[in-house]
């Protein structure tokens, strides 16, 4: 069942933007006024205006006069493999709101078309490289001859015959292409996979908590009280919450279980800063020239320099908390900590779960090299003149593909809690394959990051 979203251009969300990607949600157009107000104004403008006027880059100081759409046809030279078509929705959703904010200047009449293209199935043949953080210009470039008719659309199997048709004229080719919209889709998409996954860990570490009898103690209210940090506040809470209160056989846990609310608040942290950078910039006219108040304003506020910071951050952060997670793996194969036969094996010199620690070390080390700070980076483009780069592209993709091995770390740390707790005697309702001998463990793992969903 889908639902109607309607884009104003000011209250877009990072999860309307994952149910619009995935087929869930439908959008609607809100009031225009404000994308033809700017359209009107930049019909009356006068003297040089970047991209429209001049040429770009080097060329912003050169007179060009009937350029048409030579501008869209000469930047829509992406390479590399398609992105995927929930991608390239994403993408979609996110222009069509910036342009309703109204300041491109770009022809309102486009706007319907982009919406029946996102509902009807249509999506550009948008290649993975070709954007460094200051407008996603191949994309949208891309896009852009869609709707002219000059690059063919990519169909969904229940696509209407009629494609999405739009004359686009020479004023509207940098207005339209000029913005960030791909790599927000990106990010938000990361950012609404991971809100949940991160809820999740909460329930995992829990299972494991009640594993190996780890004490409450360090998520007591006076202890997080005295640390009056947010997302740590939050994690303790929620944990306590899981837990039934007992004694524990030991004075000080490892730092997986007596650190947990620490590291994996500062993620929730980081994740709410970036979902806020990213909201704000999907419900901005970030354009270069901004049309506003009856003239262009020609300004930076193409530069991703907040997005990729915030999202370097996040990246960071989920390696903490996937070191932790492998850390209380680590602890239910050592019977100091269970009581139990090494490996949670069911014999002794069984492997038992051991395969475990060496996937979710596999894929810790992914997450590791995904976290590599892209702002460290820069560019010098086009003849000096583009001097400076913020990569909030690479940082978003980056970012997005830190869910998958994210969720294995987190279904490996299951798959050995619910193992552990039923060797104990312990109740456990989580629906994995209740066989202790020896045996592949992959479909255990699948089943794991199954279940995850119903922890969040």
């Amino acid at each position: 069942m889908t639902t109607d979203i309607t884009l104003d251009g000011t209250t877009l969300t990072c999860e309307q933007v994952g149910a619009v990607a995935r087929g869930e949600a439908r959008v609607a157009v809100g009031s225009t006024a404000a994308a033809r107000a700017a359209w009107h104004a930049s019909g009356q403008l006068h003297g040089p205006v970047y991209g429209r006027t001049t040429g770009v880059g080097a060329n912003k100081d050169v007179a060009v006069h009937e350029q048409g759409l030579d501008l869209a046809r000469s930047h829509a030279g992406g390479a590399g493999p398609l992105v995927g078509e929930d991608r390239t929705r994403a993408m979609m959703v996110i222009r069509l709101n910036q342009l309703l904010r109204g300041g491109s200047g770009v022809n309102p009449g486009v706007l319907p078309v982009l919406a029946y293209a996102i509902n009807e199935g249509f999506t550009p043949p948008v290649r993975l490289y070709g954007a460094i953080g200051t407008g996603d210009l191949t994309a949208l470039s891309t896009t852009a001859l869609c709707l002219t008719g000059e690059v063919p659309w990519r169909r969904a199997p229940w696509s209407p015959d009629q494609a999405p048709s739009f004359a686009l004229s020479g004023s509207d080719a940098l207005p339209f292409m000029s913005a960030n919209a791909m790599t927000l889709g990106d990010a938000a998409l990361a950012c609404a996979g991971l809100r949940p996954l991160l809820g999740a860990s909460i329930g995992v570490a829990a299972h494991s908590w009640r594993a190996v009898d780890a004490s409450d103690e360090p998520l007591e209210q006076p202890v997080q009280d005295a640390r009056r940090h947010p997302g740590q506040a939050r994690v303790a809470t929620r944990l306590r919450r899981l837990l039934t209160p007992g004694p524990s056989p030991r004075l000080q846990d490892p730092y997986g279980y007596r650190a947990l609310p620490q590291v994996h608040g500062a993620a929730f942290d980081a994740l709410d800063m970036a979902e806020r950078v990213v909201t704000t910039d999907m419900n901005s006219a970030a354009e270069n020239p901004l049309i506003a108040g009856g003239r262009a304003w020609h300004n930076g506020n193409f530069h991703t320099a907040p997005v990729a910071l915030a999202l370097d951050g996040l990246r960071a952060a989920l390696v903490q908390t996937a070191s932790l997670s492998t850390a209380r793996l680590a602890t239910m194969m050592e019977p100091a900590y269970t009581g139990l036969i090494p490996f949670l094996a069911d014999r002794p010199g069984a492997s038992g779960a051991l395969i475990l620690e060496y996937v979710a070390y596999d894929a810790l080390a992914t997450l590791r090299n995904l976290a590599a700070p892209v702002t460290l980076g820069g560019a010098v483009l086009s003849r000096s003149v583009e001097d400076h780069a913020g990569f909030g592209t690479q940082a978003a993709r980056a970012c997005l593909a830190t869910l998958e091995p994210y969720e294995i770390v987190l279904a490996c740390e299951l798959v050995a809690a619910v193992r552990a707790q039923r060797q104990r005697g312990l109740s456990c309702d989580v629906p994995l394959d209740p066989r202790m001998e020896d045996r592949p463990l992959d479909a255990d793992i699948e089943a794991a990051r199954a279940a995850l969903p119903g922890f969040a």
